[in-house]
Formats: C-alpha cells, sequence, structure tokens
C-alpha cells in the first residue's frame, strides 16, 4: 500500500472496554499507509479491551486527554463497544475534543457504539449516518438520519456498523483523511 498518509496525525479516543478490533484494525490500517496514530485515553492509563464476549489485551496509551487538542491531529477515530463509548459520553473534556473535529472540518470516523459519543458531543443532527442498530433509535432521536448500510460517509464523517464492516470502514476513513477538510463538516 502507498504511504497515502504520510504527514498525516489521527488520534484514537478510547478508554476501558473498547472493541479490540475496532481499534486495532483501524490503527494497523492507519499505520499501515503511514499516519501517525495516537491512542488517547482520559486518564493517559492503559485500556482494557473488550473482545467480542470477555476482556481482551491491554493496549497503551500514547497521551492523555488533557495534553491533545484537536489541533493536533487531521482526524480522529471513535471505536464502539458498549463501556467505552458509555464512559466517554459523559466526559466532558472527551466531547470538547470531539466537537473541535466537527468545528475544524476534519474527519470523524465511529464504529458501532461510538456514535453515542457523537450524540452527547451535539454533532448529528441532519447528518446520514449508521451505527450498531441497537442505537439507530438513539441517533434518530438526535436529528440522525439512520440507515443500515456497511459504511456511510456524510461530509468527513464516517460511521459503520459492527466488526464486520472494518475493511469498508478503514478504506473509507483512509479516503477521507486523503480529501482534508470538509467544508459539510460540522458541529
Amino acid at each position: 500500500m502507498t504511504q497515502a498518509l504520510n504527514d498525516k496525525r489521527v488520534a484514537i479516543l478510547a478508554t476501558d472496554g473498547f472493541e479490540e478490533s475496532e481499534l486495532s484494525s483501524p490503527r494497523d490500517a492507519l499505520k499501515q499507509a503511514g499516519a501517525e496514530v495516537h491512542v488517547v485515553t482520559p486518564k493517559g492509563d492503559d485500556i482494557r479491551a473488550w473482545a467480542k464476549t470477555d476482556w481482551g489485551d491491554t493496549y497503551k496509551s500514547d497521551k492523555a486527554l488533557a495534553d491533545v487538542n484537536e489541533a493536533d491531529y487531521h482526524a480522529l477515530v471513535v471505536p464502539g463497544g458498549v463501556f467505552n463509548p458509555d464512559e466517554l459520553r459523559t466526559n466532558e473534556d472527551a466531547l470538547s475534543f470531539v466537537k473541535a473535529f466537527f468545528e475544524s472540518g476534519k474527519p470523524v470516523a465511529a464504529i458501532c457504539h461510538g456514535p453515542w459519543i457523537l450524540i452527547n458531543a451535539g454533532v448529528v443532527d441532519g447528518r446520514r449516518m449508521t451505527s450498531v442498530p441497537s442505537i439507530a433509535q438513539d441517533l434518530r432521536n438526535a436529528g440522525a438520519e439512520w440507515v443500515d448500510e456497511q459504511v456511510v460517509v456524510d461530509s468527513g464523517l464516517v460511521t459503520s456498523r459492527t466488526p464486520k464492516d472494518l475493511d469498508a470502514f478503514n478504506a473509507k476513513l483512509i479516503e477521507e483523511i486523503q480529501e482534508g477538510r470538509h467544508s459539510g463538516q460540522h458541529a
């Protein structure tokens, strides 16, 4: 694969209970494309994955949320799982970090339950999105148009349903980062 993302930095925002493949697969695809990737966690502590039905591996945190801002990165990835987004959607610093990417027009990608964080950040109204079906009504209630598709792109916002969609999710994420800022990306 070409180094399409050389000189690009991407943040992956996560905490304990993220779905393991939804962090590791995009991270690996981004690195293979030449991006510098940082796992950003609320306190800078290492975090533990959820691997389908039980706790998985521990992942190194590269940065604490308090030590970064949107200007440090070209894009943001929000993995799902149930525990991870449920915890982050009540963290005001995480919500401000997410919202800043939308305000600056930068690509944001969320998969599975990850859009819960986007709902609480107030950035889904009027957007076309997908997610794991169990939060479809949450997205509709927040003003999004929810569709049941493998991957959906709406002006720099990339969403997918579940780990089975990761290949399409990763490809669209890389494409959106290559395109850069999106005027339709808004908070």
